[in-house]
């Protein structure tokens, strides 16, 4: 599991895709969370807003990231 830092408080998934570099293109992370390919904390999520806390994890493609404070 790749642990990705965040100096704020949350962090929007599709923004999240593209800065940890799960997708190049926030497009790409659309387009991903809407195909259902994406899992937080386990359970499909097809919000592209859903906020993201330290703690939270998300996984894409069998790649596993944790969301952490910086």
């Amino acid at each position: 599991m790749e642990r990705i830092e965040i100096n704020t408080e949350f962090i929007k998934l599709d923004a999240f895709l593209k800065f940890s570099g799960a997708c190049e293109t926030g497009g790409e992370a659309k387009l991903c969370i809407e195909d259902g390919l994406v899992r937080v904390n386990g359970e499909a999520c097809a919000m592209r807003g859903k906020k993201l806390r330290p703690g939270d994890t998300v996984e894409l493609d069998g790649e596993e990231y944790e969301v952490a404070r910086a």
